[in-house]
């Protein structure tokens, strides 16, 4: 992208945290960005350890970048972050022009300028998650607010350093999270340098050695043999920390939308490696927890009020319609 696509685009992700959602329904949410946000929270226990994982966020992306394109007029591409060019070097993950203030989205939390919400612990991720704690909410039927929980692997706990201070989302309010609570805040991230193994193009190149997508969608997701650290998938949320750490409440950071489209370019380069045999390669559970079915093409993923249920066979070519993008 040129500086003049990054800055624009950044322009539009505030204007979607600016205009006014489009359902007023869904308690808490004030913005278009925030139907987003709650579309992830609202949907977490239902896409991730599934089948479809991979599948529901590449439309999700999409959908996200279609809001940017017609409601706040961004002319740029959707676009991700190559985050194993950071882990590859040298210099500090912080150093990388993905948090440029002017052409970036801003640097590291300051410590000591957020204070999370008091934590009740609960009975964990289910389907996989081991050490999350289950967020909890006043939302009916939804589990009580904990601070920023931790995926998989991830040392210490999780991290909520403190609000971002620099760059485009220095003021940005969050209006939902952590994990499911509804409450406004600061942008917070808390970088952890020790994330970077996560993301090196060594362990690019395990997941793209897979030969299965059963394989494939696990290793990516959950890291796992000759994977260095938590993975590609964990050790992007977690390098950033705070928002983006939380399994529930994470897309609140907008970086949240780079890292996955990052994901989603490993998948596309694995599905074109053998097109016949890949482009239409699909295995998992439709669900977390028993009774299991096994995915299929026609499963339709839910995306509660941003867009009506879509088969999976529908985004697996992000060639045609409705992706209608390339790499």
């Amino acid at each position: 992208m040129t500086p003049a696509d990054r800055i624009d685009y950044t322009r539009a992700v505030r204007c979607l945290q600016t205009i006014p959602a489009s359902t007023n329904t869904r308690q808490g949410v004030k913005t278009r960005f925030d139907e987003f946000q709650a579309c992830h929270i609202d949907l977490t226990n239902q896409v991730h350890q599934v089948g479809h994982f991979l599948a529901w966020h590449r439309h999700f992306l999409t959908l996200y970048a279609k809001a940017m394109r017609e409601e706040c007029g961004y002319q740029g591409p959707a676009t991700y972050w190559d985050w194993s060019r950071d882990a590859d070097s040298s210099l500090p993950m912080a150093s990388s022009p993905i948090f440029d203030d002017v052409t970036g989205f801003g640097g590291n939390g300051v410590p000591g300028t957020y204070t999370p919400p008091p934590t009740t612990g609960g009975p964990g991720f289910p389907g996989g998650f081991p050490g999350f704690p289950q967020p909890t909410s006043t939302i009916p039927g939804q589990p009580a607010p904990t601070g920023f929980p931790t995926f998989p692997g991830f040392p210490g706990g999780g991290s909520s350093q403190g609000c971002v201070s620099t760059g485009p989302f220095n003021t940005t309010k969050v209006n939902l999270g952590p994990g499911t609570a509804i409450g406004e805040h600061c942008l917070v991230r808390g970088f952890n340098e020790g994330m970077k193994a996560s993301l090196t193009s060594s362990n690019v190149r395990v997941v793209m050695s897979q030969t299965t997508f059963e394989s494939f969608r696990t290793t990516l997701e959950n890291g796992g043999r000759g994977v260095a650290g938590m993975g590609l998938h964990g050790g992007g949320h977690a390098v950033v920390g705070g928002e983006l750490l939380d399994p529930f409440s994470s897309p609140g950071d907008p970086l949240f939308y780079l890292h996955h489209g990052n994901l989603d370019r490993i998948w596309w380069e694995w599905q074109m490696v053998d097109p016949t045999n890949r482009l239409y390669a699909l295995s998992g559970p439709t669900t977390q927890t028993p009774p299991f079915t096994n995915i299929t093409l026609d499963f339709k993923m839910p995306f509660t009020s941003i867009a009506q249920p879509l088969a999976v066979r529908e985004v697996m070519d992000i060639e045609s319609e409705p992706s209608c993008f390339q790499y």
